[in-house]
């Protein structure tokens, strides 16, 4: 039976999807602002905590042991007496690095045409897109297959 009466040890279900699955690992706003802030290097707690307005102390050392714990998040110490940490994305942590910028355009189309993301070269609002290297074509959501989907929006494969 076992210490806790006979009930099973909980364990989360698995992710239902690709998408369950990444939302699992940094899927609140602290922890997306986090990466977004170590997207320029590493950074300590103190730099962190100036970086992002609003976020209590408690928190953001909450969010960083959870990146840490996932693989988004490498602590790496610098200090040793009082023991003190910078922090800097895994290569896991630096693959975010696109959607964050997806999340920022989709942000920014509601607020007006200065907020959107710019090519450097000609100032120009640029677009993502979906593409497929092997055909060498562009695609859209009705050309993207994932074999589980029910039929209903962005599929994954």
């Amino acid at each position: 039976m076992g210490e806790n009466g006979g009930v099973p040890p909980s364990h989360p279900p698995p992710p239902a999807s690709p998408l369950d699955a990444a939302l699992a690992r940094v899927g609140d706003r602290w922890a997306l602002l986090v990466v977004h802030a170590l997207l320029g290097g590493p950074r300590r707690f103190s730099e962190l905590s100036g970086a992002l307005s609003g976020i209590a102390t408690n928190v953001l050392s909450q969010r960083l042991k959870a990146l840490e714990r996932v693989g988004v998040v490498v602590a790496r110490p610098y200090s040793e007496r009082p023991v003190r940490m910078a922090y800097e994305l895994s290569a896991a942590g630096r693959e975010l690095a696109g959607a964050l910028r997806l999340l920022a355009q989709w942000g920014a189309a509601g607020g007006g045409d200065e907020d959107q993301l710019r090519h450097a070269a000609c100032g120009t609002p640029v677009e993502a897109r979906w593409y497929c290297p092997a055909c060498d074509a562009a695609l859209d959501d009705a050309t993207v297959d994932d074999p589980g989907d029910d039929g209903g929006g962005l599929h994954f494969v």
